[in-house]
Parts: C-alpha cells; sequence; structure tokens
C-alpha cells in the first residue's frame, strides 16, 4: 500500500511539471504528450528509491539518514528537468562546444587563419546574440567524439561542430534546424590510379586505404558502400587522413566538401575526384527534453537566413553563401527515414511545433550490448594483440639497456641514461606521432599495427629499464665476483648468474606495467589503429548509447586485465615465501 502511495505522489507530482511546462511553452492542448514523457522520467527513479529505503531500514542507520538521503532524491527530478534557456538567459553566457583539432573552416587558430577566428565561432556570436542581445558565446574545448557527453554533464549549452544530422542522434540530443549543407568529397593522389569512384571498386588482389575522420558521415558512408572493396582507416583528426593520402601511406581520403576546400592549397598533390556525393546537413545539437532552447536556436538560423547575414557568413570563408541559401531554404530529406520526417514537417511548416514531440526510445540495455558486442570484441582483439607483442619487446630492450647502464663502458652507459630520461620525459602521444607521422615525409611508410608497437615498446622499454635495474642492483655484489673468480665472463655471469634472479624478483612489478600497458593502447587511435577505447568512441558517437557502451568495454577490460591482477598477487607472495 505504502509503495502504491508513493507511485501516486510521483505521478501526481509529474502531472503538475507537465502542465506548468505545457503553459509556459503554450501548448496547453498538448498536455498529454508532456505528461507521459514526465512520468516516465519520474518513474526511472523508482526503482534506486526502493534500494536506498532497504538499505537505509535494512541496516538501521536511523530515520534522520534516510530522511536527508530520500530529501536529496527527490530534488534529482526537478534539478534533472530545470530549462536550459532560461538558465543560459541568467548567466548571459552560450556554452557551445567544438573541437579546435578540427581545424578549418569551424574554429581557426591563429596559426591556421588569416585573422580569421572559424565560421563556427561567428555564427555561435550570432545565434547568441540572435537569442539575447546581451547574451555572450563562450568556447567549450572537448575531443570532436566527446562533444555529446561534455555537453551531457553540463560544461557546454549546445554542440556546434560540424555534427551532422543522422537518425541515430535523435535518440539522445535534439537537432536544431540545419545551418549548413554538406557533401563529401574524394581526394586522391594526381598522380595515383584513383580517377574516379569506379576505381575503388573491389578487384582481384587488390584493395584500397580510404582515410577517414573517426565518426563522422565519411565513414559510415564508405563502410556502408565499399565494405569489403576498401579498408576505411580511422583518424582523430580531418587534417592527418590529408596528410597520410599526400604522403602515399593512404591512397585517398573523404572529406566534407568544405574541408577539402578549405585544405586545397595547404595539400597541393590532392585532387577531388569526382563530384560530392552523400549531400546532408549540419546542425547543432542540444540536451534531450530542452525544447524552448531548441525553438529559440531554429528561429535565430531562421532569422540570420532571412536577413542576409548567414549567406554573408558563408562568402567571408568562401563556402558558396549563395548556394547554401538555396540549399537551407528548400530542406530536402537526402536520406527517408521515420525519425527525420517529424523534424522536416516542421521545418517545411506542414507540421505545428507539437511534431518536435517524438517519444523518447530508450534501446534496452541487452539490445545495446548484443548489436555492439561483436565489433567491441574484435577491437579487444586488437588491444590484447597490440599488448602482448609490444610487452615483450619492452622487456627485451629494457634488459639490454639496464644491463648497458650497469655493465658496459662509460660511453655506451651515457647514452643508454639520455634513452631512459627522454623516454621518460615525453609523452606516449608524441613518441607515437613521431614514429607514424615523421617518416613517411622521408619516404619511409610505417604500418599503423607496427607503428603501434613499436611506440608502445619503446616507451615502456625505458620504464622496464628501470625496473632490471634495480633488480640487478638488489643481488649482492659478491655473486658476481664470486662469479668472475671461478672464471666466467662477465656476459656470462650475467646470463647464469644475475639474470635469473632479476626476474624473480621484478615479475611483480613488470606484471603491472603489462596492466598498466593494456590501458595505454587506448592512445594509439592517433595512428588509426581501432583498438577497444577507440571502438567505444566511435559507437558511443554514432548511437548515444554512451552509459551502456562504457559498461560493456569497462567489463572488457576488467575481463583482459584481472587475470594478471591475479598473477601478480600471486607471483608476490610466492617471492615472499622463497624469501621467508
Amino acid at each position: 500500500m505504502c509503495s502504491q502511495r508513493r507511485r501516486f505522489v510521483r505521478i501526481r507530482f509529474a502531472r503538475d511539471v507537465a502542465v506548468r511546462k505545457a503553459a509556459a511553452d503554450g501548448r496547453s492542448n498538448d498536455v498529454s504528450s508532456l505528461l507521459a514523457r514526465e512520468i516516465e522520467n519520474t518513474l526511472m527513479f523508482d526503482l534506486p528509491r526502493q534500494w536506498l529505503f532497504r538499505w537505509f531500514f535494512g541496516n538501521r542507520c536511523g530515520w534522520l539518514s534516510a530522511c536527508v538521503a530520500l530529501g536529496w532524491l527527490c530534488l534529482l527530478p526537478t534539478a534533472a528537468r530545470a530549462d536550459k534557456l532560461d538558465d543560459v538567459i541568467k548567466r548571459g553566457v552560450l556554452r557551445w562546444g567544438g573541437d579546435q583539432e578540427g581545424g578549418g573552416p569551424y574554429i581557426l587558430t591563429e596559426a591556421d587563419s588569416s585573422g580569421l577566428p572559424g565560421f563556427e565561432v561567428e555564427l555561435a556570436e550570432m545565434l547568441a546574440a540572435a537569442i539575447d542581445p546581451k547574451l555572450k558565446a563562450e568556447f567549450k574545448q572537448g575531443e570532436w567524439s566527446e562533444l555529446g557527453p561534455l555537453m551531457d554533464r553540463g560544461n557546454a549549452d549546445i554542440v556546434l561542430n560540424g555534427y551532422e544530422l543522422l537518425p541515430d542522434r535523435l535518440d539522445h540530443y535534439l537537432c536544431t534546424r540545419p545551418y549548413y549543407c554538406y557533401g563529401l568529397q574524394l581526394l586522391a593522389p594526381r598522380d595515383d590510379v584513383i580517377k574516379n569512384w569506379d576505381d575503388l571498386a573491389k578487384k582481384p588482389g587488390v584493395q584500397r586505404t580510404i582515410g577517414v575522420l573517426a565518426g563522422s558521415a565519411a565513414e559510415t558512408y564508405m563502410n556502408l558502400q565499399f565494405k569489403n572493396a576498401v579498408r576505411v582507416k580511422s583518424y582523430n583528426s580531418p587534417t592527418d587522413p590529408m596528410e597520410q593520402a599526400s604522403t602515399g601511406v593512404v591512397e585517398g581520403t573523404l572529406q566534407d566538401d568544405c574541408i577539402a576546400e578549405f585544405y586545397a592549397s595547404r595539400f597541393p598533390k590532392l585532387q577531388p575526384i569526382g563530384k560530392p556525393v552523400a549531400l546532408g546537413y549540419y546542425v547543432a545539437l542540444v540536451p534531450k527534453g530542452e525544447w524552448r532552447l531548441q525553438a529559440a536556436l531554429d528561429r535565430a538560423i531562421v532569422g540570420l537566413i532571412a536577413d542576409g547575414r548567414l549567406e554573408h557568413l558563408y562568402d567571408k570563408y568562401r563556402m558558396h553563401g549563395g548556394k547554401q541559401m538555396q540549399l537551407l531554404q528548400d530542406l530536402k530529406q537526402f536520406n527517408s527515414d521515420p525519425k527525420l520526417d517529424a523534424l522536416f514537417k516542421v521545418w517545411h511548416g506542414e507540421a505545428d511545433d507539437t511534431a518536435r514531440l517524438i517519444p523518447e526510445q530508450h534501446t534496452p540495455f541487452g539490445q545495446v550490448v548484443l548489436r555492439n558486442l561483436h565489433t567491441l570484441l574484435q577491437a579487444a582483439g586488437v588491444t590484447v594483440l597490440l599488448s602482448v607483442t609490444a610487452m615483450p619487446l619492452a622487456v627485451m630492450i629494457g634488459i639490454l639497456v639496464a644491463i648497458g647502464r650497469l655493465y658496459g663502458p662509460w660511453f655506451l652507459a651515457k647514452p643508454l641514461t639520455l634513452y631512459v630520461e627522454v623516454l621518460r620525459g615525453t609523452p606516449l602521444l608524441l613518441q607515437l606521432y613521431t614514429i607514424y607521422f615523421i617518416p613517411p615525409r622521408i619516404g619511409i611508410v610505417v604500418p599503423d599495427l607496427l607503428a603501434a608497437i613499436l611506440g608502445l615498446a619503446i616507451n615502456y622499454s625505458a620504464y622496464e629499464a628501470e625496473i632490471y635495474r634495480a633488480g640487478f642492483q638488489a643481488i649482492p655484489r659478491g655473486q658476481m665476483e664470486a662469479a668472475l673468480s671461478l672464471g666466467m665472463s662477465r656476459g656470462l655471469a650475467i646470463r647464469r648468474i644475475l639474470l635469473p634472479q632479476a626476474f624473480r624478483i621484478v615479475i611483480p612489478a613488470v606484471t603491472n606495467d603489462f596492466i598498466a600497458l593494456f590501458k595505454d593502447t587506448s592512445v594509439c587511435s592517433i595512428v588509426a589503429v581501432v583498438e577497444l577505447t577507440k571502438q567505444y568512441n566511435v559507437l558511443a558517437t554514432n548511437t548515444g548509447a554512451i552509459v551502456e557502451l562504457a559498461l560493456v568495454t569497462a567489463s572488457l577490460y576488467m575481463l583482459m586485465s584481472y587475470p594478471l591482477s591475479l598473477f601478480a598477487r600471486w607471483s608476490e607472495r610466492r617471492l615472499a615465501d622463497r624469501q621467508d
């Protein structure tokens, strides 16, 4: 009876919230849709509250702590549904998320531009001023694939950074009216065999390699249209595959047309192949449920199109302002999808604003796991491959460096000491970048997987060298002297006497480093290796199932690293028993 009464109180609370929202938005006739959503959001907290009730009262923690916790939980639905537009206006700042690494023409640094900040930087300022003349735009930096989660956690109010209008994004975010129409442009070296799209078709014994931005529409298009004929390599920055195509590492790259035109002078060896394909729209992302903020941004975009300021902005960046205005006014639906139909009807004036109230579709956790588990397992296999190949190589190099520093001549020990300090003093990311991107400039192409293995092995060899040096120093000096007095050479004494003892001593530390290397493989995405963390980022960006996929990814890492943790503990106990 008590649980039914609590459920009734929560439903009544949801009804009151729905009525207030409908009145505030001027949609008094649409209380039913809002009510259904508010009841669903409110009852989401039903099960956690029951668990807390049982925990508090079952453990006899007292009425005071239970009341404090329940009072805090009761505030959660209200806080989660706070109106973003009112907060933005009250704050006086519209925080928009973007990634400077993407470069032009979106967000430019002083080194990239001639006094121009980037068209999305200026667009954000224009949108803020259109919403409220006193409103200012504030940029928030984030990795492109992580801008959605950045907004979800409250660091940004909107995302404005070349995000394509895709059906899957509507399940987790609101999308504004399009502000740019893009096409996908294929680029290839001028002296290459790729002269048209047909050259990408699969031929016996030939598989082309095309570079794309990870998580972009270009990656999706290549995987769908040329799944078996083309090997798709994903990069973290749009300019990286263009650089690799120029140096011959990949045979071409697929870019948004505005990016291809902007960087044409920087990469003169590349030429456009055919006309842009797979037209689509850029939209700004808004948190789910923030209808008023979305509507305000839509009105601002329409106003910028009507008064010509958006056309002037695009002409300023040589982005074909006149053609863009025609495309944005017509808003042709290039891809037919039920999730997009309601939005295009609103934008075309064929439906009123209530058509935006599409019921939220929450994909069950089990369905998310089954749909993406195979892809994540493949990426986990790459993580295992990187780890089991890089760690033995790192150990071998580390042993040689440690022996050279301890027992080698001074002219060998000094450079090895510098080797260790340089590798420990510079980031792994920088070392991978050097191995992968610098050699092609002098005609040496290092395969992506080999570059990742070498980068991890060389970086960890410095730490293994220090571990083994400590292991050698833990052995009494008299053992080396005794071995030499028996007629052994220094090399034989190290191999037969010192190294086996040092190996047993350092097993726990080396195992811990092996576990750390498992996690550091996530950095290898910079060299176009799609390991487990990178695959998670791509799937989370495309599907929006951030929490579900994070749980699966974390579970896979635990399954791979936990046996090593058990082995480290066992080896520590065994070593302690032998010492006793």
